[in-house]
């Protein structure tokens, strides 16, 4: 028998299993925990939770498999080890991607790719090796001439041919098979010209694409569809850019061959693909240096880039001083397009205009006498005094205020906060008058978790009557779902921030005396929550609670208080709360002016702690927010942000596991990280005194000397992105290197 005929009749024998089976999910969770502990337990909840209806009669010997093997990869491969529980569940653990017959693939690709990864390093090097290897290996390549366009990989190999949607999920299947999280990414239709096309994003500490079947030498991230994509439309069903999602979502995949059904979940990923890749030829590439004047002097300076609408796509910052010359920032033209420069130097501001031509890269000498003061018209980016600057800041906060105030009203009458695509349904009593600075809030986590919905309306419930603060607002919010993991979700983080900013501009609440707090599963919220929001919050404690895999250094300028109950032994509270507690012990020895914390563990209580840690309540209300820190430590945990007290990313660089360590010291500011290689410094004159020049300093290497303008443009964007008056920016700085 020919290896091509064998290959067929192993897929096809597999394929033909996918029968009924209505018991399949019945004992899932039970058998997986007796077969696998733990982690069987949790994986095969989350398939229980998220399949799609039309996978209620699903064979069971799939689900066996998918649990075996997915499991055994996860020991097996050093990335999928680093992984979440949410990437591994999500894009590595998942059976299906579309809407493609379902069979057993997992044990054959396993065997088959399991050679083609076995000097990789990483999940890129991993998902080339396979994309690079299984095509050949499985004799599947891309002919227009199918059967079908949603083909499993058994029908793919049956037939030796698919199209793209084929090839992918023939890709993203081969690649879970060895633990590399996986999903396919595509577009309904090109905006500009006719036609879809699929192809897969891989996860490597942030998603990467790669066309199935089309490897590129020069690795992840290189196709031929660069251009296309960066014209995608974001929220666009026809025209966005779309990655597929197990886990369920109020977003779903458009399947242009199944364009009704809505059923498979989606993810909107198009802003990801509208800044051209680097390395990619997507337009015409910009490097460019600031001079004083000809024959002059190389100079620092700040460069915002606007499109021919006047709207910032981006900022940049020129080298000077002991910089290499060909050490310069760039920035990307589409063709047939012109940019507008406004260049911030020595407190001043100027402008060109920049076209697009054929060259692919060019060098733009700029010379700053030649350079065209700005106009009237150009308010937005002409230097501020501190004093104006303040003024404006104060101005466009009322007036944003008033506009949350209006446009949430609904929100605030019906006690419903809505972000995200969920819902929080708040309890609120108001203790105490209102000081003359505004009233403090104070945000209680219920607990329960992965318990019945009744179940958790109780414990909200009963969470309202549990503390009352002197004086403030306090809510008890009811979590938008009754997973176990009820309160450190992705989508919580955006509801908290959206609470905060709405009572905030509409009920005279002050933002350095925000409060959090939580009790069991809300304990385990807090956990999780206040290191990633941390400049969110005055002071936050935590009551009976579990931190999983979270970790505390994003805590360094945030109080934070631990109580549990000696006896709380189930799931090792007690001992978890005092590990913690010695955790923050080290980071404060170390850091003497950060951590501060308090950690109470009760002798002789179990999990309920008598109203004992009531004494948090006081505590916290002498605790008030500093949001501009002369440290910071920023970790991002499974759940990200891009930006936290004064240090912003772009999205596309926001990666799990980062960690950047900022200081100020009098003008100069450092930063160390390993993990970046650019970022946006938020400046105000509580931080540094932008009439005096700033000295930035990354990994002992100095990349910036010179004075930042204070501008409304930036007052304006921090606001519109948080309206959060006392942590507004005047000015901003981009660096890399």
């Amino acid at each position: 028998m020919s290896r091509r005929l064998a290959l067929i009749c192993l897929f096809l024998t597999s394929a033909a299993l996918a029968g009924s089976d209505q018991d399949a999910w019945k004992n899932l969770e039970q058998v997986a925990t007796q077969r696998h502990g733990i982690p069987g337990r949790n994986a095969a909840r989350f398939l229980l939770d998220n399949h799609p209806a039309r996978d209620n009669g699903l064979d069971s010997r799939i689900l066996d498999e998918t649990l075996e093997y997915a499991l055994k990869a996860r020991d097996e491969f050093p990335w999928t080890r680093r992984l979440s529980n949410q990437k591994f569940h999500n894009d590595v653990l998942p059976y299906a991607s579309l809407d493609e017959t379902r069979e057993p693939w997992r044990k054959k690709f396993y065997e088959i790719c399991k050679p083609f990864v076995a000097d990789c390093k990483t999940a890129t090097e991993a998902a080339c090796a396979v994309n690079q290897n299984v095509f050949n290996a499985v004799n599947v390549h891309y002919n227009t001439d199918r059967s079908k366009t949603n083909q499993s990989p058994a029908e793919a190999i049956a037939e030796g041919r698919a199209t793209c949607t084929g090839l992918s999920i023939l890709l993203v299947d081969a690649c879970r098979s060895v633990g590399i999280p996986a999903r396919i990414a595509g577009v309904a239709n090109w905006n500009g010209k006719e036609g879809n096309h699929t192809w897969v994003e891989v996860w490597d500490d942030g998603w990467h694409f790669l066309g199935a079947d089309e490897p590129d030498r020069r690795g992840v991230d290189h196709a031929w569809f660069v251009r296309d994509a960066m014209k995608a439309i974001p929220g666009d069903p026809k025209y966005a850019i779309w990655a597929t999602s197990f886990e369920k979502s109020p977003t779903h995949f458009p399947m242009v061959w199944n364009i009704d059904d809505r059923t498979v979940p989606g993810v909107d990923v198009t802003e990801r693909y509208l800044t051209p890749f680097k390395g990619t030829n997507g337009g015409a590439l910009r490097f460019v240096r600031l001079w004083t004047k000809e024959g002059g002097d190389r100079v620092c300076a700040v460069i915002s880039i606007l499109n021919e609408n006047g709207r910032r796509l981006r900022k940049i910052a020129t080298r000077a001083g002991t910089s290499d010359l060909n050490d310069m920032p760039s920035f990307t033209i589409v063709p047939e397009t012109q940019r507008r420069l406004i260049v911030e130097y020595d407190g001043q501001a100027r402008s060109t205009i920049v076209s697009a031509t054929d060259d692919n890269v060019q060098t733009l000498e700029l010379y700053w006498d030649t350079l065209t003061p700005l106009s009237d018209a150009d308010s937005l980016y002409a230097p501020l005094s501190k004093a104006n600057a303040e003024a404006i800041v104060t101005q466009t906060e009322s007036d944003r205020a008033e506009a949350i105030t209006n446009s949430r009203k609904n929100e605030l009458d019906a006690h419903v906060i809505e972000a995200a695509h969920n819902k929080l349904r708040l309890l609120e009593k108001t203790f105490g008058d209102a000081p003359a600075d505004g009233r403090s809030l104070w945000i209680s986590l219920h607990g329960g978790g992965g318990a019945p919905e009744s179940v958790n309306d109780q414990q909200w419930q009963n969470q309202i009557t549990l503390y009352e603060p002197a004086e403030g607002i306090y809510i008890a919010p009811r979590a938008p779902t009754d997973t176990w993991n009820l309160w450190h979700q992705e989508h919580i983080d955006p509801l908290l921030d959206r609470l905060i900013e709405t009572y905030v501009a509409a009920r005279n609440v002050n933002p350095d005396k925000v409060y959090l707090l939580g009790y069991s599963a809300g304990g385990d919220g807090v956990y999780q929550l206040a290191p990633r929001m941390a400049d969110r919050f005055a002071a936050a404690s935590m009551m009976a609670g579990h931190p999983n895999e979270a970790k505390p250094l994003g805590l360094r300028n945030l109080p934070f208080a631990i109580f549990a109950g000696a006896d709380d032994d189930a799931y090792n509270r007690n001992t978890v709360a005092a590990n913690w507690g010695k955790l923050l012990d080290d980071l404060r020895a170390n850091d003497p002016d950060g951590y501060p914390h308090r950690t109470t563990i009760y002798p002789g209580l179990g999990h309920w702690m008598n109203g004992k840690d009531k004494e948090a309540i006081p505590w916290m209300a002498a605790q008030s927010r500093h949001p501009w820190p002369d440290r910071v430590v920023w970790y991002q945990d499974d759940v990200t942000h891009n930006r936290f007290y004064w240090l912003k990313l772009r999205k596309k660089d926001v990666k799990q596991g980062q960690t950047i360590i900022a200081d100020v010291k009098g003008q100069t500011i450092t930063i160390q990280s390993s993990d970046v290689n650019a970022l946006t410094l938020r400046l105000r004159d509580t931080l540094v005194d932008l009439d005096l020049p700033i000295k930035v300093v990354v990994n002992d290497v100095t990349v910036f000397e010179g004075r930042v303008s204070r501008t409304r443009a930036v007052i304006e964007q921090t606001l519109r992105e948080r309206n959060d008056a006392p942590a507004a920016a005047t000015a901003e700085l981009p660096i890399d290197w």
